[in-house]
């Protein structure tokens, strides 16, 4: 006879889009879609990423392939409700039977949520993650959708997370749902390639963080199992089989993100970190990202005046420098739930051996170790931050309910003030 119910989890999920990798994966991207039985195709991208010539290609090839094809190309940089809402209204304008995604973390996102609203009543709010949106799941079939990253970070192509900055809430948060991932992944590091050096960086370091807070996460079966097992989280903890991808994407950060930035043409090291993404986005996105990306949230989303070098001319602070930016002090924090946890991640990172006596200090070493090597801002205040807008900031944590769910220890307002106070 079976126990009853355990008060813990004793069950994880885990899934991951098919992927095509490799030079020239692009190019097959007209026959997957007519294999599918599509006949038109909206190709969803930014200007920025339309110059390099990519969606272009894509849209001919797919064209070649006697699919009715599109192009929009007008994605927000660090997406808005309102950028999405521009988007979808162009979406709804015909019946599209797939679409492709093509770019950044933005486009990726953006496509998810154009997928959401034009096969669902409702607006984006509705699908939010509750205490900021309504928290509804999709209940209607989504559209197939093919992600092509351009960039070796988000991860976005294997995830079911779509995040958007609410500009009226002066806060990001997110929509996750498994009807969201990527029908197909296609990556080619061809497409890396021509990205300046820090936005490199920046999405190096998001890899990093995805991959670092996946195998730091609460463990799957020291979470309260759910009431109903159909219901369970996206965000299911570290987990046995996210560890293999999380610990693989750390060594092969270590090993090639510097090379890859100071060297944007050395296609090896831009082959590996776009491996990186992906091996770090299979993990994460069944794991699930901790505090630093709940911090990230509103640093980024309440952000004034900061402009990012190799970004659009405009307030915003990149994800991977948000993520980044409270990194070492969240781990420093954490050392605690599982030190020899954090410690193996320092020794992913470097190749060196670190013990106990290193403590808690080692993985913020070489966290701020690299950062400094790859010139990323150091601190909030870089970002125009200081001791006055702690109190904005930790309520913008508090709110991300999805990431907090899997940090692996308790976090009280005075916990993540003290964390915002070393980070300045």
């Amino acid at each position: 006879m079976l126990p009853d119910t355990p008060e813990n989890e004793n069950v994880f999920t885990w899934a991951a889009p098919p992927l095509k990798f490799g030079a020239g994966a692009i190019d097959e991207i007209g026959a997957e879609v007519a294999a599918r039985g599509s006949s038109s195709c909206l190709v969803i991208t930014d200007t920025g990423v339309l110059a390099t010539g990519f969606p272009s290609r894509i849209a001919e090839n797919l064209r070649n392939a006697g699919i009715t094809t599109e192009i929009f190309d007008g994605v927000g940089v660090e997406p808005t409700d309102l950028s999405i809402e521009e988007a979808v209204t162009f979406a709804r304008q015909r019946e599209w039977d797939c679409f492709v995604a093509v770019g950044g973390g933005s486009a990726l996102d953006t496509a998810k949520a154009v997928n959401l609203l034009t096969t669902h009543p409702g607006e984006l709010l509705d699908f939010v993650a509750p205490p900021i949106g309504a928290g509804k799941a999709p209940w209607l079939p989504l559209k197939p959708l093919i992600a092509v990253p351009t960039t070796a970070g988000t991860g976005s192509e294997s995830t079911t997370i779509c995040v958007v900055d609410l500009l009226g809430l002066h806060l990001k948060a997110g929509v996750s749902h498994p009807r969201l991932r990527p029908s197909l992944a296609v990556i080619d590091p061809r497409t890396t390639l021509s990205l300046p050096s820090q936005v490199t960086a920046a999405s190096g370091m998001d890899v990093l963080s995805h991959a670092l807070e996946s195998y730091t996460s609460v463990p799957y079966d020291a979470k309260p199992a759910p009431d109903d097992p159909m219901r369970r989280p996206a965000f299911c903890g570290s987990n046995p089989i996210s560890d293999v991808w999380c610990e693989t994407a750390l060594s092969l950060v270590g090993k090639n993100l510097r090379r890859a930035v100071h060297n944007g043409r050395d296609m090896h090291a831009r082959t590996q970190m776009a491996l990186a993404s992906t091996y770090a986005g299979t993990g994460f996105g069944n794991a699930g990202t901790h505090l630093p990306h709940a911090n990230a949230y509103p640093v980024a989303g309440a952000v004034k005046s900061y402009r990012a070098e190799g970004y659009p001319e405009m307030p915003m602070v990149p994800h991977g420098q948000a993520v980044s930016a409270t990194a070492a002090a969240v781990f420093r924090w954490t050392y605690p739930a599982d030190p020899a946890r954090h410690l193996r991640a320092a020794e992913l990172l470097t190749g060196r051996t670190f013990t106990a006596t290193d403590g808690k200090e080692a993985l913020p070493h070489v966290l701020s170790e690299l950062m400094a090597d790859i010139d990323m801002p150091s601190g909030l205040r870089s970002f125009g931050y200081d001791e006055s807008d702690v109190d904005t900031l930790v309520d913008g944590t508090l709110k991300q309910t999805r990431q907090l769910a899997v940090v692996p220890r308790s976090l009280d307002r005075a916990a993540a003030e003290e964390i915002f106070r070393q980070s300045l």
